[in-house]
């Protein structure tokens, strides 16, 4: 999505979306204490929560449960195609892909449109069992496969400071940057 299709959401949603990322087990109650102090937003907790899952079926943010980082071994896939072959075998791969519980990030990156998947498995042998499984089920598409285990998982969490740039765009939400300081 390039900077024109960007999703339209007000500076006031982006201040509710900041303290729910920064306060995801919050109550809606105590969210509404939040953004008083914070950003001087005045809401109920009713109205609070029925932005939320608006902002949620509107797809502004997903809801979603990530298990701690060492739970399971984390894997970079990266495919590229064999073209002849792309038109008549790339959705059964896509779908299988997006379905796949396996997979944690599935994108598209690079000049050669390659497919970068990110996947989480227990084990090594669950993973070459699945890539084994995987080039039986789509080895017509593929003409390259890199695979990178991903030793050390740093950081997998979004910082609800990466908001502050979209606040930035207006004056509104410069406000709102600026309340509490």
């Amino acid at each position: 999505m390039d900077e024109d299709e960007s999703f339209d959401v007000s500076p006031r949603d982006i201040a509710i979306l900041k303290a729910r990322v920064d306060n995801p087990t919050s109550s809606t109650r105590e969210l509404s204490q939040i953004l008083e102090e914070e950003y001087g937003i005045s809401l109920s907790h009713n109205r609070i929560n029925e932005i939320l899952r608006t902002m949620s079926e509107e797809e502004i943010f997903r809801e979603t449960i990530l298990p701690n980082r060492d739970i399971f071994r984390h894997y970079l896939f990266r495919v590229s195609f064999n073209f002849p072959n792309f038109e008549d075998n790339w959705r059964e791969c896509y779908d299988a892909l997006l379905n796949d519980p396996h997979v944690l990030i599935f994108f598209t990156a690079d000049s050669d449109y390659q497919w970068h998947i990110i996947a989480q498995f227990r084990t090594d042998d669950q993973m070459e069992q699945w890539v084994h499984n995987f080039f039986k089920d789509h080895g017509e598409l593929i003409s390259q496969f890199h695979n990178t285990m991903l030793h050390s998982v740093h950081k997998f969490k979004t910082e609800a400071a990466v908001f502050d740039n979209i606040l930035a765009e207006t004056e509104e939400g410069r406000q709102y940057l600026e309340y509490d300081e």
